[in-house]
C-alpha cells in the first residue's frame, strides 16, 4: 500500500512564521511523494487598509504586514481559525509568541489528529506557577498529547526569507522522525543538523534573548565591541551553567551548534531584542512603548524571558550565580539603571574563579 502523505500546518504567521512558510511551501511541492501540497497557515486576523490580512495573503501571496516584499508559495493558504488550520495536519509547526502557547493548546485540545507531531520554533519559556519555568515543547506535549521536537538556530527571519545561507538545529529525543522533518525544513541555503539534546537546544533559544538585551544596553551606552564581546562570552557561560543546573545531562557540544553560540552572536548583533534595548537606553521609553513603536505588532521575547528566568533563580536563591541574567531583568523593570550593567557583571563569579585560580597557582609556585 502507498504511504500516506503528510499534511503540514504552520501555526503562526509573523515574521519568522512567514519565512518558514516560504520554505515549507516549496519543500512539500518538491517532496510531493511525502507531503500533501497544500500547507495551511494559521493567521491571527487583522485589518490592513480595510482588508483582512488572510485575504491579502491568499490573493497576493504575501504577508504584507510581517514579511513584506517576499512572495509566499501559492500552496500556502492563510486560515484565520486555528482549529480549521490544524485539524487535518500531521506535522504542526508552532511559531507564535511564547506568551500565547497555553491558550493555543487549550483551543486545539481534542481537535487535532492524535498521531500528529509538533515542531516548535518558539523561543521562550512559560512561567508556570510563577516560581518555575516550563519548556514550550513540554507544554505542547503535555496539553496536546503529541510528541514535540524543537528547531532553534542563528536564523534572522528576513535573511532566511532572502535565502541567505544559514544553519539551524533540530533537537529531539527520538531521531526516527528526523529525516521527515529535515525534508520539510531543509534547503540548500537552510541547513539542518539534528541532535539528540532537545532540552539544551530549546533552552539556548530562549536564554540568548536575555543576553541580546544586555548587548543592546551596551550599544545604547556606546560602550563598544570589546564590552559587547565580554557580555556575549559571560552570557554564554551563564547559558551553559543554567542548562547544567536545571537540565542536567545535556551535552556541551550542543552549545557549539547553530542553536548555541551562533544564534547568540547573531541575536546580539542583529536581533529585535538588541535593537529595542539599545533604544531603551537612548530614549528612556518603556519596553512596551518601544515594542509597540518599533516592532509592527511583533512581540519581544528577551524581557519576558528574563522575568521568567528571574522568578526561577529567585526561588532557588541563585540570582548571585547569574549576575548578567539578573541585571537584564532589573534593568528591564527599571530597578537598575542601564549604566550600572557593567558594575553588576564586573564581579561575575566566572571572573572571581579565574582570579582565585591565578592566586592559588602563584602561591603554589612560591
Amino acid at each position: 500500500m502507498p504511504r500516506t502523505k503528510k499534511k503540514v500546518c504552520i501555526v503562526g504567521s509573523g515574521n519568522w512564521g512567514s519565512a518558514i512558510a516560504k520554505i515549507v511551501g516549496a519543500n512539500v511541492v518538491k517532496f510531493n511523494n511525502k507531503f500533501e501540497e497544500e500547507v495551511t497557515m494559521y493567521v491571527y486576523e487583522e485589518m490592513i487598509n480595510n482588508k483582512k490580512l488572510t485575504e491579502i495573503i491568499n490573493e497576493q501571496h504575501e504577508n504584507v504586514k510581517y514579511l513584506p516584499g517576499h512572495k509566499l508559495p501559492a500552496n500556502v493558504v492563510a486560515v484565520p481559525d486555528v482549529v480549521n488550520a490544524a485539524r487535518e495536519a500531521d506535522i504542526l509547526v508552532f511559531v507564535i509568541p511564547h506568551q500565547f502557547i497555553r491558550t493555543l493548546c487549550a483551543t486545539l485540545l481534542g481537535k487535532i489528529k492524535p498521531t500528529a507531531v509538533g515542531l516548535s520554533l518558539i523561543k521562550g519559556f512559560d512561567q508556570g506557577d510563577g516560581t518555575s519555568i516550563e519548556l514550550i515543547s513540554k507544554i505542547i506535549e503535555k496539553h496536546l498529547n503529541i510528541p514535540c521536537y524543537v528547531l532553534m538556530g542563528a536564523n534572522l527571519a528576513n535573511e532566511v526569507a532572502e535565502e541567505k545561507f544559514c544553519e539551524t538545529t533540530i533537537g529531539c529525543k527520538d531521531k526516527r522522525l528526523a529525516p521527515l522533518l529535515r525534508d520539510v525544513i531543509q534547503t540548500p541555503n537552510f541547513r539542518v543538523v539534528v541532535v539528540e539534546d532537545a532540552e539544551a537546544v530549546e533552552v539556548c533559544g530562549a536564554l540568548k534573548n536575555i543576553v541580546a538585551c544586555a548587548a543592546g544596553f551596551v550599544d545604547g551606552l556606546g560602550l563598544g565591541d570589546n564590552t559587547k564581546a565580554a557580555v556575549i562570552r559571560l552570557g554564554l557561560m551563564e547559558m551553559v551553567k543554567f542548562v547544567d543546573t536545571f537540565y542536567g545531562g545535556s551535552k556541551l557540544s550542543t552549545f557549539f551548534e547553530s542553536c548555541g553560540v551562533a544564534d547568540l552572536i547573531t541575536t546580539c548583533y542583529g536581533g529585535r531584542n538588541r535593537r529595542v534595548c539599545e533604544q531603551f537606553v537612548k530614549t528612556a521609553k518603556t519596553i512596551k512603548e518601544l515594542e509597540d513603536e518599533l516592532l509592527a505588532g511583533q512581540k519581544l521575547q528577551g524581557p519576558a524571558t528574563a522575568d521568567e528566568v528571574n522568578a526561577m533563580l529567585k526561588n532557588r536563591n541563585l540570582m548571585d550565580k547569574f549576575p548578567l541574567f539578573t541585571a537584564v531583568h532589573r534593568i528591564c523593570t527599571k530597578d537598575l539603571k542601564p549604566t550600572e550593567l557593567i558594575d553588576q557583571i564586573r564581579s561575575h563569579p566566572e571572573h572571581v574563579m579565574r582570579l582565585e585560580g591565578v592566586v592559588e597557582d602563584a602561591e603554589d609556585d612560591a
